[in-house]
């Protein structure tokens, strides 16, 4: 199915006629059964015009049929949610990006946490690991997070980051972080709040899955809402997508323009990251933002391009989701709408033999990542995947249950010795220790 406004001002690149934008509507239909994926959304807005195609059922064996307002559990993207929160508060004069934490948690008196600082939280550089997981209360999860490395050093993806900038919110506000996200982000844009913990709201929200038949609960702790807990419809992402672009009565231009500055190098995610987005290298030396986001059983998008104004989201509730995303990216580039899809299984042709000293145990927190010998790679002991090296220290990671091979890693060495003491796996941070 598929629904269609706007105001003018061209209709869509390479999309002359509403014949082809219903043709777009049969193809994602299409797709959506392709790869066994209960339903999907995927909404775009360029030159005015807002094209939302939707397809298949809320919940596996239902019945229930995917509408343009159904919400999705949208993992991560939540997180450029807090952000923009965040942001808002620097607007007002109650935040300072520059200023330590510390000034306003008394919970990290004494901590070296307490001299992190806002802009290090949303450009992931604050040196936290990326747990712990869980906890009883937010600002007891911030309490108990530890770094793994000084603040303003690697990029390094941290969910206990983005925990400790919604205590932030929290302490500033004097809201809860889910008060505070949607009365000062949400309302205001006139999307309409639902989260997959905490208070209820009374939206309908799509039930994630593993893979097409498999019903999944979503397992967000309330401590760690900030980082993960809303849900919400692919159109309600391109009104998001465009407040990044325009700025307007919720967050000025100026600042709106800051998050998308790339602050840090994101090999595993991204090609950089922002404040609380992430850029990905697009064609003709253009850069678009985003945030891909995965909740338990679901897989969300959102691609935002600054020269153009395009705004493109997809949200889906199957683990199945990213080759959805990647051949619904094929079928935009055919209509000459050409997006870059952030996907990590573009693999490179050169192999190359293990680099000397790689072999050992990397730690992120409590997480342990293992490189063996044979090149078999584990995680807290769990043998996972089979490494390729590509150049530059740089490696591939090829599932063990499902072949899928992913090019989310990389070695890194230590300037003054020259040998291997880190790496990056889907941009988590891990030190050797040997």
């Amino acid at each position: 199915m598929l629904s269609a406004s706007g105001d003018g001002g061209g209709g869509l690149i390479g999309l002359a006629s509403r014949s082809d934008l219903a043709g777009l509507s049969e193809v994602v239909a299409a797709l959506v059964s392709a790869h066994h994926v209960p339903g999907a959304q995927c909404a775009l807005w360029h030159r005015g015009q807002l094209v939302s195609v939707f397809s298949g059922v809320a919940e596996h064996g239902t019945g229930r049929p995917v509408t343009p307002d159904l919400a999705f559990p949208i993992g991560s993207i939540g997180k450029a949610f807090t952000a923009a929160t965040a942001m808002v508060l620097v607007a007002d004069g109650d935040l300072d990006l520059d200023e330590p934490v510390g000034e306003h948690l008394p919970e990290l008196d004494g901590k070296a946490t307490a001299a992190i600082t806002p802009r290090q939280l949303l450009s992931h550089t604050s040196g936290l690991e990326s747990g712990p997981d869980g906890g009883p209360s937010m600002r007891r999860l911030v309490a108990r997070a530890g770094l793994i490395q000084p603040p303003g050093r690697d990029f390094s993806y941290s969910n206990a980051g983005f925990v400790l900038v919604g205590a932030l919110i929290e302490a500033v506000t004097g809201m809860t972080w889910f008060t505070a996200v949607e009365s000062i982000v949400l309302r205001p844009l006139g999307i309409e709040p639902a989260f997959v913990v905490g208070p209820a709201t009374g939206r309908p929200i799509a039930t994630g899955h593993a893979g097409r038949a498999r019903p999944v609960d979503q397992n967000i702790t309330l401590a760690e809402a900030p980082a993960g807990a809303l849900a919400a419809s692919a159109a309600d992402l391109v009104t998001f997508g465009r407040m990044l672009l325009d700025g307007g009565d919720v967050l000025p231009y100026e600042l709106a323009r800051l998050m998308r500055q790339p602050v840090a190098d994101a090999f595993g995610l991204a090609d950089a990251w922002g404040l609380g987005l992430a850029v990905f290298d697009g064609l003709a030396e253009k850069k678009w933002i985003g945030h891909d986001g995965t909740g338990d059983g679901t897989w969300c998008q959102l691609r935002i391009d600054p020269a153009t104004g395009t705004v493109v989201a997809l949200t889906c509730n199957s683990s199945a989701g990213a080759g959805l995303w990647d051949d619904v990216v094929d079928e935009l580039g055919r209509r000459g709408l050409p997006i870059p899809s952030g996907s990590l299984t573009a693999v490179p042709d050169v192999v190359l033999s293990p680099p000397a000293g790689c072999a050992g145990s990397y730690w992120n927190g409590d997480t342990e990542y293992s490189i063996a010998d044979d090149l078999v790679f584990s995680v807290d002991g769990d043998p996972q995947a089979t490494i390729t090296f590509h150049r530059d220290l740089t490696f591939s990671l090829e599932d063990d249950q499902t072949g899928q091979r992913l090019y989310a890693g990389r070695c890194l060495k230590n300037p003054r010795t020259g040998e291997i003491d880190r790496i990056h796996v889907n941009g988590r941070l891990a030190l050797a220790r040997r």
